[in-house]
């Protein structure tokens, strides 16, 4: 296979090779981005992508192979030298300060001074010649970062790493905690960043966005380069064989032949968050959740689960009155949370694979009852949904995405729960391991249990649903069934007319 190396190229990688502890991260990958060109890079949790960005960064340096930058032989002992060479990131996870404002973030550590004092006006000006270049003029450089959205967000980290001269940028994962909506304001902003010449690294697990904004693809497997390929030229179902494998016959189980009973029952649920609600969750069905980030989607779950529970109405599980006021109180009836801030609320990250998936059953049995017990189960669990690691006492920090997500799944499962609330189950995890997810999911399904799953990617949502409920500002807008199309849950969810053809 041909290694790119076009002289026109802002940023050329060949034979790159890494290892960590004698163990092979990525081994001769030849990558290249040119001025004004989405170079998306694809690929399995694991296969390698974030290393080689860092790479590319400065945060780690290659054992093997050579960076070129404009034609130039480059070295990048640190992330200093890579932005003074013009690369910039822009992680998944924000690096901002929420209590300054954005021209403060902007310039952070580069503030502009006159007299010996810092001339805020300029850093002001200079901010909002930025923000407008990239039109994003709603963001103004006055505002508090922590009073902005997450799209906001992402364009003060644009904006930083343009303040920066940066001529080529990285983007990880740049839509994984954006709403449908706010993925419309990212695609604008990078046609601006390539109509300025910009040299664009896309990593992303979504391949709708990878066909929308790409102009080339490469796939990384394993830590090597699978292929490289003009986007025009490649089909899903092709990236996908390169990223796994294997084919994928489908991408989503079959789904439930029909319900069984009504488990849980909400007859005017409200709180602060929710308007008065009638939902019902059967035995044996997923029961999607679509809408805008905001709608009160979350809400609903948080709600069910006694984190913000209902302070209206009435609530019912197999018939039982119930209305979990605390989240112990809520496993304790059988209800489990899979919320989707994996790592903020879901995983202690510090803490061992094993000791995660024994937080709720520790905390939901007497501490009389024997550990060794707990644990066994808990060791069969996350044998049963492969949850690949070094070892059950390896830090959960160190797991791909899709790992921690089946450790945070081994938790809840070890409780036997009738219902199961996911909230975005699938975010931030590659093709293959949502696979196995959404086999988990529906396999508990098939088994008899609850399941409500909330789903900012329509193509999921529509694909693991038996029937659809869609909520908008804080109620529930409407209910769909499992097979409607995605034009009718946009049309519930932003509350414009939807025309269904004869």
């Amino acid at each position: 296979m041909d290694s790119p190396e076009p002289p026109d190229a802002l940023l050329t990688m060949l034979g790159v090779g890494k290892s960590f502890y004698g163990v092979p991260v990525l081994s001769d990958v030849d990558i290249d981005v040119h001025p004004g060109e989405v170079h998306a890079v694809v690929g399995e949790n694991g296969a390698g992508k974030s290393t080689l960005m860092k790479i590319a960064s400065g945060v780690h340096q290659p054992d093997t192979g050579t960076l070129t930058i404009a034609g130039r032989p480059a070295t990048l002992p640190d992330p200093r030298a890579a932005q003074a060479a013009g690369v910039g990131i822009i992680h998944q996870e924000f690096n901002l300060l929420p209590e300054r404002t954005v021209a403060e973030n902007v310039f952070l550590g580069r503030e502009p001074t006159r007299r010996g004092l810092v001339d805020r006006r300029a850093m002001r000006a200079r901010t909002a010649e930025l923000l407008a270049a990239v039109g994003a003029e709603v963001v103004r450089p006055h505002d508090r970062v922590r009073d902005l959205g997450i799209a906001q967000q992402q364009v003060v980290e644009i904006v930083k790493a343009l303040s920066l001269d940066a001529r080529i940028l990285i983007m990880d994962e740049p839509t994984a905690a954006l709403a449908d909506h706010e993925v419309e304001l990212l695609y604008a902003l990078v046609r601006r960043l390539q109509a300025r010449g910009i040299g664009i690294l896309y990593v992303s697990h979504r391949l709708a966005e990878v066909f929308d904004l790409s102009d080339r693809i490469t796939v990384l497997k394993d830590g090597r380069r699978v292929t490289t390929v003009d986007t025009a030229d490649a089909t899903p179902e092709g990236l996908v064989r390169h990223m796994v494998g294997r084919e994928l016959a489908t991408y989503y189980p079959p789904k439930a032949a029909g319900a069984g009973p009504t488990v849980v029952s909400v007859a005017g649920g409200g709180n602060a968050r929710l308007k008065p609600l009638d939902l019902e969750l059967r035995a044996g069905e997923v029961l999607g959740v679509g809408g805008l980030q905001g709608s009160g989607r979350s809400a609903l779950a948080r709600a069910l689960f006694g984190v913000e529970g209902f302070t209206t109405g009435r609530m019912t599980l197999d018939g039982k009155a119930v209305r979990p006021r605390s989240p112990r109180q809520a496993v304790r009836a059988g209800i489990a949370y899979v919320t989707e801030d994996r790592k903020g609320e879901g995983l202690t990250l510090s803490q061992s694979v094993l000791d995660n998936a024994l937080l709720a059953s520790r905390a939901a049995t007497p501490r009389w009852f024997p550990d060794k017990a707990r644990t066994t189960t808990v060791r069969e669990l996350l044998a049963a949904v492969e949850v690949h690691a070094a070892g059950a006492d390896q830090e959960v920090r160190y797991l791909s995405g899709g790992n921690q997500q089946k450790v945070v799944l081994a938790r809840w499962l070890a409780m036997g729960p009738r219902v199961l609330l996911f909230d975005e189950p699938t975010r931030g995890i590659d093709v293959g391991a949502k696979a196995a997810i959404h086999e988990l999911i529906r396999d508990l399904a098939e088994k008899g249990a609850a399941i409500l799953m909330i789903s900012s990617e329509l193509p999921e949502l529509l694909g693991m649903s038996d029937r659809i409920v869609v909520m908008r500002d804080g109620a529930l807008a409407g209910e769909l069934p499992g097979d409607a199309s995605e034009e009718a849950v946009l049309s519930l969810a932003t509350g414009t007319p939807h025309e269904v053809s004869a």
